[in-house]
């Protein structure tokens, strides 16, 4: 039987192959705007979506080559429900050869939103606030259309997830704002 992890059996997974803040971080920012979404679209599998924001990344920092492929083995091995592991790996689709496409609304989410809070993130770092929750729609378009700025959050994926959601770019970036305001792990 395969198994689901819950939030904090997913964490600890995630903590044997990640060690840096920076990537541990970034989980928990993702897992928790895909749980700001959840509560929104499916408030019973809350948890759910947040592990697999949680997951997503699990095997980028020690396999960056390998990222959506070797993420297939590290989760197999552990025995994490397909589920789990489609919705993880579906994120880079498009990026990463093999990577399935997202085919829930949840896996849509996560591709739209992934890059695009490390977008978010670093906008929010040049504010005098240094935090999102000040932080405007304006000023994330203005960096979003200057390459150079944040240069590894991909515009063209991030424009990609909105189109998969149906949304405008505006409505996606103003809703992550507001999804990201919520949490703990960010200012």
């Amino acid at each position: 039987m395969a198994w689901l992890p819950d939030y904090e059996e997913a964490f600890e997974l995630l903590k044997r192959y990640n060690k840096e803040e920076f990537h541990i971080r970034h989980a928990q920012i993702v897992a928790g705007v895909l749980g700001f979404f959840a509560a929104e679209y499916e408030p019973e599998r809350v948890e759910f979506w947040r592990v697999v924001g949680l997951l997503h990344d699990i095997d980028f920092e020690q396999y960056p080559e390998e990222h959506c492929v070797k993420g297939f083995e590290l989760l197999r091995e552990a025995d994490v429900d397909e589920t789990i592991v489609h919705a993880t790996m579906s994120h880079g689709y498009g990026i990463v050869p093999g990577a399935p496409e997202p085919e829930h609304f949840m896996e849509k989410i996560l591709f739209a939103t992934d890059e695009l809070t490390g977008l978010i993130g670093a906008v929010a770092l040049m504010r005098p606030s240094r935090s999102v929750q000040d932080l405007e729609l304006k000023s994330v378009k203005k960096k979003f259309k200057t390459p150079t700025f944040a240069a590894g959050c991909s515009r063209e994926v991030i424009q990609t997830g909105a189109d998969l959601l149906g949304w405008e770019l505006d409505e996606l970036i103003t809703r992550t704002i507001a999804a990201m305001r919520t949490l703990d792990c960010v200012d």
